[in-house]
């Protein structure tokens, strides 16, 4: 059921409550989170928080915990399946649901006592009516005693004839009823996608309380910006989402206009700017940046020796000598840095790069301390998927947490200089695909698959960092290929996932095309494909598109697509 009234119907009946917090593993889950606790503090509110980075996780953990509590508040997870199939829950059991994917199960949707859905109103929905896929069981048997009413035997003839075509009719109905159910469930389920940020949802919740701060609306502007990186929604969302909380950035952050109203200099100030597409710049080199943001690396095709005379053009045509654009951009001079934005922006129109302008927004503190949205998100991801062990499995979810206060800095620059590391590896393992020729086209879709022992494979047994890689590499061959029709074509990418086990993961892409809905059919192919051809796979990741494969069931499974979707 649909919550209209987040404070009555959520916040108020769990205040007094103990709660347990079930919180999926990507970064606008973890601002969600963040943006809860700040509230459940100021309330005194008992929680547990759990994280749970896919659907076996979830159940464990609710079967660990169904005991000790009776309200669950799941994080960016479980909107999408039947939550009461799933984990059996006692009658007395409630489910509060804060999830951005799409599309919504329907018995979470028409289930009013014990799951409550946390969704913005206004998201584009699309909700089949409940008459079409629930149906009342009706009698259509007739009571036996009910035929020898009638004495003659003419009469039970007759009684009996009407008996027969009514139930004809009604059975008739009900086939007919069921086929229009499955076509209406099948549009509904055929695609996947996101609607607006968990993060947001919760700071709405504070806004609406007047409980609202700064922090939380940074958190807010994280989450929104994280489905931005990982490319979940599409351009016109962003704005629009943009938009609603540049509007609240104006009313937290309108105290530095003036002198006599200016705030201590270690005071939190939220900005809104025009600033480049450029990952991590403001923390790296010019030119590392440069080379390895997924927009410039494809637009300038510099996985080639032509490419990097570009690179080369490009920088000459701004008038950036080498020695400055391969230092810190901290070190930079402050006469090149004052007019940097435009003269990359004019230069970039030139080489065809017309979108390297992104409205987002920085944050400020102290003399020193500033960052960008995608900074937060890049460094956030990275620590969440550090490959080095360092303790028990949580352990990079806490740190990715922690990195998200402004007092845990270690941390942030802990996972800023993962990022950079990831982002490179990713460029690396783009350029060698491509020039290896690894991008295979199947018929209906691309396919990339890499091998055990190709550098950086550990990293890419990751979800995230797998679906970037996927993006960036797609993005790259649409700008390589001459081939129009392989330009609008879904990538299907696997990379090993655990050698002794002999499994892969896997990840589907929808087609890199400008009027991309970011709407994704991978998740509901794989189910029928692994179904036909009896393969073994787990579909454990929140995100539908993501699987892990027996490897020997590769060929069978990949061959089970082509004919699925060809």
């Amino acid at each position: 059921m649909f919550v209209s009234d987040c404070r009555r119907e959520f916040y108020d009946l769990i205040v007094t409550q103990r709660v347990l917090l079930l919180v999926a593993s990507d970064v606008d889950a973890l601002c969600a989170c963040k943006i809860l606790q700040a509230l459940f503090q100021c309330d005194h509110v008992q929680y547990t928080l759990v994280p749970v980075s896919g659907w076996q996780e979830l159940e464990t953990a609710f079967l660990e915990h169904k005991d000790q509590f009776k309200y669950f508040v799941l994080i960016n997870c479980g909107a999408n399946v039947d939550l009461l199939e799933i984990l059996q829950p006692e009658e007395d059991t409630f489910f509060f649901v804060c999830d951005s994917h799409r599309p919504i199960n329907v018995v979470n949707v028409y289930n009013d006592t014990q799951i409550k859905l946390l969704v913005k109103q206004d998201d584009d929905l699309d909700v089949p009516a409940y008459d079409d896929i629930f149906r009342d069981e009706e009698d259509s048997e007739v009571d036996s005693e009910n035929e020898s009413v009638g004495s003659e035997p003419s009469e039970k003839r007759r009684r009996f004839e009407e008996d027969v075509i009514e139930r004809t009719m009604k059975r008739r109905q009900r086939r007919e009823w069921e086929a229009r159910r499955r076509e209406i469930l099948f549009d509904y389920e055929q695609y996947e996608y996101h609607g607006t940020s968990s993060a947001m949802v919760m700071f709405d919740l504070a806004w609406i309380m007047s409980k609202d701060l700064n922090d939380m609306l940074w958190w807010a502007i994280v989450g929104l910006t994280d489905q931005w990186v990982q490319d979940k929604i599409t351009q016109m969302k962003y704005v629009t989402d943009i938009g609603i909380l540049q509007r609240h950035v104006s009313r937290h952050n309108h105290r530095n206009e003036d002198e006599e109203n200016s705030l201590s200099i270690d005071c939190m100030r939220i900005a809104f700017e025009y600033d480049l597409r450029l990952a991590l710049y403001q923390h790296w080199s010019l030119y590392e940046s440069l080379c390895n943001t997924s927009y410039t690396s494809a637009s300038l095709k510099l996985w080639s020796v032509q490419g990097q005379k570009r690179l080369q053009e490009f920088l000459a045509d701004m008038g950036l000598p080498l020695k400055q654009v391969k230092q810190k951009f901290n070190s930079m001079d402050m006469s090149l840095k004052e007019n940097l934005r435009e003269m990359i922006e004019e230069s970039a129109n030139k080489f065809g790069m017309k979108d390297l302008r992104v409205q987002t927004f920085s944050i400020h503190f102290g003399f020193k301390n500033k960052f960008s949205a995608s900074d937060i998100v890049y460094a956030t991801t990275s620590l969440m998927e550090n490959i080095e062990k360092e303790g028990p499995e949580t352990t990079n979810f806490i740190k990715a947490l922690d990195s998200l206060s402004r007092g845990n800095l270690d941390k942030l620059h802990q996972g800023l200089d993962l990022a950079k590391k990831q982002l490179r590896a990713i460029q690396q393992t783009v350029a060698s695909c491509i020039c290896t020729n690894l991008i295979i086209s199947q018929g209906p879709f691309l396919y990339c698959s890499l091998m055990e022992g190709t550098p950086d494979v550990k990293l890419f047994s990751k979800p995230v960092s797998l679906c970037l890689l996927s993006k960036y590499l797609l993005k790259s061959f649409v700008c390589s290929t001459k081939n129009k029709r392989c330009k609008l074509l879904p990538l299907i990418m696997a990379a090993p996932m655990d050698v002794e086990q002999g499994t892969v993961i896997m990840v589907g892409i929808p087609p890199e095309t400008e009027s991309s809905d970011k709407k994704n059919f991978f998740g509901r192919a794989f189910e029928k494909a692994a179904d036909s051809t009896n393969s073994r796979t787990l579909h454990n990741h929140f995100e539908m598109s993501i699987i892990e494969l027996k490897t020997e069931d590769r060929s069978k499974f990949l061959d089970a697509l082509i004919s699925l979707l060809s």
